[in-house]
């Protein structure tokens, strides 16, 4: 049950060090029963503490992590049924199945679009995160080759599947140190799953024909001793699968039933062979509440959009997206090449990258942390203006890169032209147009001052 500030301030070593990043022990206390800060902040807490307060202070949906290293995969620990009341934070796994029915080619060509299949949007690295090898031919020494086979080929993390326990146990023990998630305990074979989850160390998900039957086998598991569990709620229908997904959450979130309070794995690859249409159901998933998806196959068409779609609900609505602050170079640019600043809006970065890279003129652009806002709202804000833009041109060293000291500003900007050039000596300041799209004119004229 969640403790109070007051119950969870008695438990820390009211030292007011402030090291938390907060001015007292009390306030850390507030923030941590508000679910707004964490415990590891506080250095100074006893173990016993720490103990009482991780399990009150855990989400009711379990963080449960797959993989190790780099390639790690956490999923769960969701706080809230929608991302407006406050942000989601474990973004959905998206991973590839490969059989051992599938002959070494298409292993191959599946596991290399896994690991291979990078996209870089906002700053970001975006990619899919699992593969999931599924024993089909009951042949534990042939699934257990092919586990090893695929576990040599990836980065990602793993999910080995199989209904039967020998072949599941000799798939685990070719993969155990990467941390696989085990599928799957079921009704039949909790006892067995859950001693070999036990002895690797590795996350077990549950399939069930239905929730309650699901919830039966996760009380039974916790009894065990086995807490990292992600559930399969058994159904291949969307409808189904949906009804499934949101009962879950409002079930852990809002009546912190316990049974349920684990993040889940759906297989879209099995409800249908039509690509188009599993991407739709896929889509449907990571935003209705899905901790894990498992495709059939990872083309760009159906991949890119995903994670797009992916990035975009996991990212805080309270903050805009942003591209981090820095020099981007465009279309290789030399010394001569024209120099532009802007914001670190990811909209204002993407549109005005891509009318520089169409007016195939190398260039430089500068990019000014202005918190996520648009050159407009920035500049109103006073976070894109002349004093902040000069230090920054200063301190970024572009001077090194280039012979002229010509800077182009957005035409939005122009009203701060003249403090800009007081700003930088020496440096001539440049209007463009007010419109991206007036960019690649703009440039194929541009000479510098």
């Amino acid at each position: 049950m969640a403790m109070t500030g007051i119950q969870i301030f008695k438990l820390l070593p009211k030292t007011n060090c402030k090291e938390c990043g907060f001015p007292t022990c009390l306030a850390f206390a507030m923030a941590l029963a508000a679910g707004k800060a964490e415990l590891e902040k506080c250095p100074y807490v006893s173990e016993a503490s720490k103990a009482v307060l991780a399990e009150s202070s855990a989400p009711p949906i379990r963080t449960v992590t797959i993989g190790t290293g780099d390639a790690a995969l956490k999923v769960g620990g969701e706080l809230v049924l929608f991302r407006h009341e406050k942000t989601f934070y474990n973004p959905t796994g998206i991973g590839v199945l490969v059989t051992d029915a599938m002959n070494d080619a298409e292993v191959k060509a599946k596991v290399e679009a896994a690991d291979k299949r990078e996209y870089e949007r906002v700053g970001l690295i975006l990619k899919p995160n699992l593969v999931a090898v599924k024993c089909v031919s009951g042949d534990a020494a042939k699934f257990a080759a092919l586990v090893t086979q695929v576990k040599g080929m990836t980065q990602r993390a793993l999910v080995v599947m199989a209904d039967d326990m020998a072949a599941l146990t000799a798939g685990v023990n070719a993969a155990k140190d990467a941390k696989p998630l085990i599928y799957a305990a079921t009704q039949a074979n909790a006892d067995q799953a859950a001693a070999l989850a036990k002895e690797a160390g590795c996350p077990l998900a549950v399939k069930g024909a239905d929730l309650a039957e699901v919830a039966e086998i996760t009380d039974k598991l916790l009894k065990a001793g086995v807490k990292d569990l992600v559930i399969d709620s058994g159904s291949r229908k969307i409808k189904g699968l949906l009804q499934d997904q949101v009962a879950i959450r409002r079930l852990a979130l809002e009546k912190k039933f316990v049974a349920l309070g684990f993040p889940t794995i759906t297989f879209p690859c099995e409800m249908t062979d039509d690509l188009k249409l599993e991407t739709l159901y896929a889509s449907l998933l990571i935003s209705k509440y899905a901790g894990i998806v498992i495709l059939n196959d990872l083309k760009g068409e159906n991949l890119f959009p995903l994670l797009v779609n992916r990035l975009n609900i996991y990212t805080d609505p309270q903050r805009p997206m942003a591209t981090k602050e820095g020099i981007y170079e465009i279309g290789n640019p030399d010394e001569n090449s024209p120099l532009m600043i802007t914001t670190n809006f990811s909209l204002t970065y993407f549109i005005v990258s891509g009318e520089i890279e169409g007016s195939r003129v190398p260039s430089w652009l500068l990019i000014l942390d202005t918190e996520g806002l648009s050159v407009m709202t920035a500049w109103a804000a006073g976070k894109f203006a002349a004093d902040a833009i000069g230090i920054f041109v200063k301190k970024i060293g572009i001077g090194d890169k280039i012979k002229h000291k010509n800077l182009i500003i957005p035409g939005f900007a122009a009203g701060m032209s003249g403090e800009l050039e007081e700003e930088l000596p020496g440096w001539a300041i440049s209007i463009g147009p007010r419109e991206a799209a007036h960019l690649p004119a703009y440039l194929k004229e541009w000479k510098a001052a």
